[in-house]
């Protein structure tokens, strides 16, 4: 079972408010998907991200694939009861991974081979494979795989990459078995603006449950992605979820759902947090700068998250200071509620008809919190 309704739309390219029903229960969109590669968001529960907001979690199939292998997921029972989240989930397909590991893994037409990072065991995988490891995990959203093409790219590679993504999200959609499992094709096409609309539209004319934009944020300015979503976004069907992947400062959010993404998904705030970096209204701040040691405030006084709520900067810089393992359970706690409400507000602002009177007050707090910077 999966549907997706559009609630409340600005147009083809502009910002909308939906609603994704799955089997395991329905998602408000835009929203953010907070990262659990390996079956888990880092440092914390499931119960405490439910708490935070969180709709649904995405995790990673090439991962669970190399460890502790989908054969014992799926026979523990599934991927939900082995990690205890009751939700949706959404498996990204491993395409970037594979693509990380450059001179460790091979592409042909028919799949590709990599050796584990790991172990450096050799492995193979087909798109028919990835579909077929992802229904056994009995996740609600499953991705094709695609072969990210790096930045910069010449041409003819780029469209080779595009072309063998493409003919493999056919593949993908030839083996689609398993009723209420969404399958997502995700659109290449590098920082090449006809490709990428090119792309969208012979995807679209397939019978996908939902797409995606892949290989953004690879290393090209902010300028040019968005330029690649203005291109690819609209060409999109509109009934249909969109997703942005892998992106996400939180101005990267803004902008994506100005221009009509629905999904988003991004390691920044958990993997930041981890490095001392959280988010607040009027901007990013370095909780070990020395400016903090005897800081008495809250991370961000308009914040209404545990964290803000019970901690000061001062404590907190002396627990990362001290590599104090509460320290990252904290600042991670405190970034993804940032993140989620931030998602909120927007649909909030949606639901209300003044979303561009949102995004003028977002980068006004921005511009005036100078301090906040650290």
């Amino acid at each position: 079972m999966f549907a997706f309704e559009l609630v409340r739309s600005e147009g083809p390219g502009g910002p909308r408010l939906g609603v994704m029903t799955t089997a395991r229960g329905r998602v408000e969109t835009p929203a953010f998907m907070p990262v659990g590669t390996y079956a888990t968001v880092k440092t914390l529960t499931p119960e405490e991200l439910t708490g935070l907001g969180a709709q649904i979690i995405l995790s990673n199939v090439y991962h669970l694939y190399l460890r502790p292998g989908v054969e014992l997921i799926w026979r523990l029972g599934g991927l939900h009861r082995f990690m205890n989240w009751p939700g949706p989930i959404l498996t990204d397909s491993g395409g970037f991974q594979i693509f990380s590991l450059a001179a460790f893994r091979r592409i042909s037409e028919e799949g590709v081979s990599f050796r584990s990072h790991l172990n450096g065991d050799l492995h193979f995988l087909t798109p028919e494979r990835v579909v077929e490891l992802q229904e056994a995990l009995g996740v609600e959203i499953m991705m094709c795989l695609d072969e990210c093409p790096p930045y910069p790219c010449e041409e003819a590679e780029l469209r080779r990459a595009t072309e063998l993504t493409y003919r493999w999200a056919r593949r993908s959609l030839a083996v689609w078995r398993r009723e209420g499992a969404a399958l997502f094709a995700i659109v290449q096409g590098g920082t090449r603006a006809d490709w990428r609309r090119e792309q969208a539209q012979a995807l679209g004319e397939l019978p996908f449950a939902g797409y995606a934009l892949g290989g953004l944020s690879v290393g090209e300015d902010k300028e040019t992605t968005y330029a690649m979503m203005d291109a690819a976004l609209p060409a999109l069907p509109e009934d249909k979820p969109r997703y942005i992947m892998g992106m996400g400062l939180p101005e990267d959010l803004v902008e994506g759902v100005a221009r009509g993404a629905d999904l988003f998904d991004c390691v920044i705030p958990t993997r930041n947090a981890r490095n001392g970096q959280v988010f607040t209204a009027t901007g990013p701040l370095m909780i070990r700068n020395a400016a903090y040691a005897q800081d008495p405030r809250p991370l961000d006084p308009a914040c209404g998250c545990y964290t803000c709520r019970h901690y000061s900067r001062a404590y907190l810089r002396h627990l990362f200071q001290a590599r104090e393992m509460l320290a990252y359970r904290l600042l991670t706690l405190h970034n993804l509620y940032y993140y989620l409400n931030l998602m909120a507000e927007m649909r909030q602002a949606l639901a209300a008809g003044r979303f561009a009177d949102f995004c003028r007050e977002f980068y006004r707090q921005r511009h005036n919190g100078g301090e906040a910077r650290g």
